[in-house]
């Protein structure tokens, strides 16, 4: 049977590239999802050429051109909520019902982002000097590179993409390679939903050529990056130097923190649903757990249970709680973390271990380790399905151990005290905070982002997105 190709998107037109890559399926690695075009440095540059090109019509146009878009995009994907999610659970391998709930949530973002189309405001303020007149307004800042990850592969997009058009900039985007049947999809929609040539463009490939060529080029006037610590540095180094806007998402060593008043099953809850869903592959995910001790015994033993009743499996399966690793690569990561933190002294509590299913694929045990917070496992980003278990001597003891970290994404906290709730938001060093909540699930219409290591620039989502793609403008008219 044929393999469906996936093409790039450059100034209305889908394009071939001169090598084409294979789109795994991580749950059924004898079932690949397609083959997808690799593009190169030309290719790239030209998608920004006609981007440039585009932008000041599209900048100029009806805001109710653009709200009409980005509407239409998402009625589709939320009416396709199903198909999509389908293939999004084959190539990324997070669970089906995960997978169609983002697809909503991408569908949610362009709803949103046409209403924020027509509501961009500006201020009218009288001068210091008589008769004079004061305009602040807002302008799109150009040509914007939207370089995504592959662990949220339409969600992400979508929270770049539609706020870049809403107001008024134009895009090229690059998807990671390991998830391009989704971002195919989401081109595709765009393309029928009657957005100009040259005002969205879609380059797939290595970030080498097409990553670099969008760092580097000088008509690109913003980059907004999620993906590791290490590219984004080395994007806002590059970048910044010839005065591009740079908005980086980098990650998360995310604690959770359960207090001896906790409810216990909240916080066992909020642990697995946190640590482990998703394959534990979200910059949110809680990957230190950190317990009081007067309940961390009986903490760890409950959430063992819970683990055990956890069904690894295909994540197009019915049933499956915890889909495959995505890659080869992201399992050797994973393992070699496992074997790092028992060399260090920490105690493997539960999984870790490879699992066979009917068809071949990346399938991991969730993993659960006691440790101590100098271990690497407690200080380094794994990105899997791998927590480890702190105890805390107290409410304080909790909150430095939370702090005890160069990240600051995200955090949480399981009490039903008020006070240590209250004092847990506002000293936690972190840009989002979880009351008896999982760290990972956040709105689409209020802001995302971190501190420290995990972000760089401008918030993401809601309204404070308009914070990035656009400039501010100062007008002054005398009679």
């Amino acid at each position: 049977m044929k393999l469906p190709v996936f093409r790039n998107y450059i100034n209305g037109r889908w394009v071939n590239g001169s090598t084409t890559g294979l789109n795994e399926n991580p749950s059924d690695l004898d079932n690949p999802v397609g083959e997808y075009v690799r593009g190169s440095a030309a290719d790239t540059s030209e998608a920004i050429e006609a981007a440039s090109a585009a932008f000041a019509d599209w900048s100029l146009s009806s805001i109710q051109r653009r709200a009409d878009i980005l509407q239409t995009v998402g009625n589709e994907l939320l009416a396709r909520q199903d198909e999509i999610g389908l293939l999004l659970a084959r190539e990324e391998g997070k669970t089906l019902p995960e997978a169609v709930a983002e697809v909503g949530r991408a569908g949610q973002i362009f709803r949103f982002y046409a209403g924020e189309a027509l509501r961009i405001s500006g201020e009218q303020l009288a001068s210091v000097r008589p008769g004079v007149s004061v305009e602040v307004s807002r302008e799109p800042v150009g040509v914007v590179g939207i370089i995504t990850p592959w662990n949220f592969p339409i969600a992400i997009p979508a929270w770049k993409i539609a706020p870049a058009l809403a107001y008024g900039n134009t895009v090229v985007f690059k998807p990671a390679e390991l998830v391009p049947g989704c971002a195919w999809v989401l081109a595709d929609i765009l393309h029928r939903a009657g957005i100009p040539a040259g005002v969205f463009n879609m380059v797939m490939g290595s970030g080498r050529l097409v990553g670099q060529t969008l760092v580097q080029h000088p008509e690109v006037t913003a980059i907004s990056f999620t993906g590791s610590a290490g590219v984004g540095q080395q994007i806002l180094d590059t970048a910044s130097k010839r005065g591009a806007k740079v908005q980086l998402e980098m990650g998360g060593k995310n604690p959770l923190v359960v207090l001896n008043d906790a409810d216990l099953d909240v916080a066992v809850q909020a642990a697995v649903n946190g640590a482990y869903f998703s394959t534990g592959q979200r910059c949110t995910a809680s990957s230190r757990l950190i317990i009081e001790q007067g309940v961390y015994e009986p903490f760890l033993a409950r959430l063992q249970q819970r683990l055990a009743g956890l069904r690894v499996d295909n994540a197009t399966a019915q049933g499956c709680d915890i889909g495959p690793v995505v890659d080869e690569k992201q399992l050797a990561t994973d393992l070699d973390y496992l074997r790092i933190a028992e060399a260090e002294g920490a105690r493997r509590l539960f999984g870790g271990e490879l699992v066979s299913r009917a068809s071949r694929g990346h399938y991991l045990q969730p993993a659960l380790l006691a440790g101590t917070p100098q271990m690497r496992i407690a200080r380094e980003e794994v990105f899997g399905p791998v927590a480890v278990a702190m105890p805390a001597e107290s409410f304080e003891h909790a909150l430095q151990l939370a702090n005890d970290t160069e990240f600051g994404l995200c955090a949480g906290i399981c009490t039903r005290s008020l006070r240590h709730a209250s004092e847990f938001k506002r000293r936690s060093r972190s840009g989002m905070v979880m009351v008896n909540l999982p760290t990972a699930g956040v709105d689409y219409h209020v802001p995302f982002g971190g501190r420290r290591a995990s972000s760089y620039g401008s918030r993401e989502q809601g309204r404070h997105a308009i914070e990035f793609y656009t400039t501010v403008k100062t007008a002054y008219t005398a009679p």
